[in-house]
């Protein structure tokens, strides 16, 4: 890993070491898991390490992340211990970088406690079960088929069918579609508007069980048999749990950082940046007034003629 991960990670450690001490979370099993010049590292900083640079290890193999966040903090800690030993962890610079992690501990803090924490598993089973409610109903079929380069093949293909031979083999023998032939020419589930019109025609007006005559597309031909048809069931809950957190965390996120925004006092130094936000701030305000315009606008239209207008708050 890059030194600069390392020394900005060092700091972050000492920055929120402090700051972590004060807090009442306690993790269940804060065993020890390496030694380092008699200095333990716990499984709580092996959980730590994790939140930092998790994402940068999503390629590594499960059972080795641990090893790898291991070995991590022992580099981090050896950093730490040599800038120690350089008498370079003291004056104005460090300790603006230290004040720095400190302040993004306690904003870490914060959003995990106030924001996450905030979300419980009730809730997003709630939110879930609104959202599949407003899923409208959609057939699906389950089908499978055989692809051939002509009419008279197909047709022969189909006479072996109605024989009574069996399809997954015919699709083996026969068909060009090397995506699904291996397969038994199964296709899967699938809805209107994901396959050729031809196609789709054709297997939404058989039957389960049934076999369609031959079908002509962009691809060839085709002889289809419908497996199955069921109403497309919604996504499982485990699968979307994650989206909806991410959803709802960021919405939660935005919503706080205007709150506390609103309540604090902002003052911009830097002429640039002053310039920038006095802008960003009128076109908000004109893009604010003008949607109230054309609400009311609406709101005049809607009104029958010879109507009062609705007072307004304040006349």
């Amino acid at each position: 890993m890059k030194r600069a991960k390392v020394v900005r990670l060092a700091a972050f450690a000492l920055a929120g070491a402090a700051f972590l001490a004060g807090q009442d979370r306690v993790w269940a099993e804060d065993a020890v898991v390496a030694k380092i010049n008699g200095q333990e590292i716990k499984e709580s900083d092996l959980k730590l390490a994790e939140t930092e640079v998790g994402p940068e290890l999503a390629s590594v193999p499960a059972d080795k992340r641990r090893r790898v966040l291991l070995e991590f903090l022992i580099e981090m800690r050896l950093f730490a211990d040599a800038a120690d030993g350089a008498s370079i962890t003291t004056g104005p610079d460090f300790e603006r970088r230290v004040a720095y992690w400190n302040t993004r501990a306690k904003r870490d803090a914060y959003y995990e406690t106030s924001i996450k924490g905030s979300i419980s598993d009730a809730l997003v089973r709630g939110i879930y079960d609104d959202k599949v409610k407003m899923i409208p109903p959609e057939d699906e079929v389950e089908a499978a088929h055989i692809l051939v380069e002509s009419e008279d093949k197909a047709k022969e293909v189909l006479g072996k069918v109605e024989k009574g031979d069996d399809f997954g083999k015919l699709a083996d023998e026969y068909s060009s579609d090397p995506g699904s032939k291996a397969n038994g020419g199964k296709l899967g589930y699938f809805t209107k508007g994901q396959m050729v019109k031809e196609f789709e025609d054709a297997a939404f007006a058989l039957k389960e069980g049934e076999v369609s005559k031959p079908v002509q597309s962009k691809f060839g031909w085709h002889v289809i048999k419908v497996e199955d048809r069921r109403v497309k069931p919604p996504p499982a809950y485990e699968d979307v749990k994650s989206q909806i957190v991410d959803s709802m965390v960021l919405q939660k996120g935005q919503q706080a950082a205007t709150d506390l925004r609103g309540k604090a006092k902002i003052e911009y130094v830097d002429a640039a940046i002053a310039e920038d936000v006095r802008k960003e701030t009128a076109i908000a305000a004109a893009r604010k007034k003008l949607q109230e315009e054309q609400f009311e606008e609406q709101l005049k239209k809607m009104q029958p003629s010879g109507q009062p207008e609705p007072e307004k708050k304040g006349d």
